[in-house]
């Protein structure tokens, strides 16, 4: 019953990801494999992203598909909603129907190391964008500098509270990028926590990034403490979102700092409101578009270097990295509104 039912959910997503290309033919020709879209020469690229339970992978999922079509070439994206066995199957799929080169959000970092292995046995090169794909032979990482992030949130925390009670609120540990969020959160912490300065009372991970259970987790910290928190550093917005219910009910909103990551609309107001101290704003005009010309490159044979590397448990991963930016009320204007992420009316509604 279970296989049946993501087998469902796989053939439902597909078919409500309407893919950039159109114009589709059939993939066999005289016994040989062809794309499955019109022209042959061009470049065909399959964008496998998480989900689209999120504002903030529409943004991805259109951007990407522009700058594809816009440099000649064809592209269909599919979303897991995550389900592992689902992106899996998704990536046979596009695998099948001829694709040049697939491009990949993980759901599970571990578990998608499985995509590179079936897309290199057909020829098929893998990117891994924004979050690192495990133990694999991937051919390329694009993303933003995760560890910076982390740095980032801790640094904008410690102007409003440079010491006492502190909680760690991560993301998804299945996800690599929340390790690395931690890591440069501790990067700048560890120092403070060695001279005493600042207590580490919290200190875990979040299951599927869920705020309800971030929420949770923090509703049980404030009754263990008796509400004795002084600031908290969550991963990103959603995990924040999460937090702030929780110190509303205690009584602590606006009392204690709390960072996030995304620069989600509900997040920027909640800065504005005074309830959230940060996010970070990774620009997804720029890693989309990036990506797109990567993916577009590395499928028609062109040499692509990188400027460093990202070892994934196997490899060190050639890598392009992309600079985040901090967001506080001080600079809404200046990032989110002037790259036209938001207007104004959104951000001051």
């Amino acid at each position: 019953m279970k296989k049946y039912w993501k087998l469902m959910v796989l053939l439902i997503v597909s078919a409500l990801i309407i893919p950039a290309c159109s114009n589709t033919a059939d993939n066999t020709s005289n016994g040989r494999k062809v794309k499955l879209i019109k022209n042959e020469d061009q470049v065909y690229v399959g964008f496998l992203i998480d989900t689209l339970k999120d504002a903030r992978w529409y943004r991805d999922k259109k951007l990407f598909e522009k700058q594809v079509k816009d440099l000649g070439g064809e592209v269909k994206t599919l979303a897991a909603n995550g389900l592992d066995d689902v992106q899996i199957d998704q990536a046979k799929l596009l695998i099948e129907e001829g694709v040049d080169i697939l491009v990949v959000v993980p759901h599970n970092a571990e578990i998608a190391a499985k995509i590179v292995t079936m897309a290199h046995k057909s020829g098929v090169k893998v990117i891994s964008y924004d979050r690192l794909i495990a133990n694999a032979n991937v051919d390329y990482y694009i993303s933003f500098d995760n560890e910076k992030v982390g740095e980032l949130q801790a640094k904008e925390i410690l102007k409003h509270q440079p010491e006492g009670n502190f909680a760690y609120v991560g993301g998804a540990e299945s996800d690599h990028n929340a390790i690395l969020f931690r890591q440069g959160a501790m990067n700048v912490l560890k120092p403070l926590i060695d001279k005493g300065k600042v207590k580490l009372v919290y200190d875990q991970y979040t299951n599927e990034w869920d705020p309800e259970t971030a929420k949770k987790n923090m509703q049980a910290l404030l009754k263990k403490r008796g509400n004795k928190i002084d600031a908290v550093i969550a991963a990103n917005d959603g995990t924040a979102g999460g937090v702030i219910e929780a110190l509303d009910t205690a009584g602590l909103a606006r009392k204690v700092p709390v960072s996030g990551q995304d620069a989600e609309l509900p997040a920027i107001h909640r800065i504005l409101k005074g309830t959230q101290t940060m996010t970070v704003y990774k620009p997804i005009s720029k890693i989309a578009t990036e990506a797109a010309k990567l993916a577009v490159h590395v499928a028609e044979g062109k040499k692509v270097t990188t400027d460093t590397t990202i070892n994934n448990g196997k490899i060190n991963v050639p890598t392009i990295l992309l600079e985040p930016i901090a967001v506080t009320k001080r600079n809404i204007k200046d990032t989110v509104i002037q790259d036209k992420f938001y207007t104004k009316q959104e951000v001051y509604q």
